[in-house]
């Protein structure tokens, strides 16, 4: 199973987008493939200090994806790479 987590923050309208951009690939994949989580950087002191200027965030497996803007054919041959 692949992680993908979105780092982001209420009322971030770079997040809604980047949320929406992320389900919309992720609805691609099998279920049982894929693991979606959404945090806020507001929770987490670590976060905010790392990702506050580059927020929403984009991780699969773990590893920074991308930054404020999410290109879907990019993250789904990430997660397809990241399924083999």
């Amino acid at each position: 199973m692949v992680p993908v987590t979105l780092l982001g923050k209420p009322g971030c309208h770079l997040c809604d987008d980047a949320r929406t951009a992320v389900l919309r690939v992720l609805e691609e994949f099998p279920a049982d493939a894929v693991e979606f989580e959404e945090r806020s950087i507001l929770d987490d002191p670590g976060l905010l200090e790392r990702y506050a200027d580059d927020i929403p965030v984009v991780l699969v497996a773990g590893r920074v994806h991308t930054y404020w803007r999410v290109d879907p054919e990019r993250l789904r041959r990430t997660v397809d790479d990241a399924l083999r």
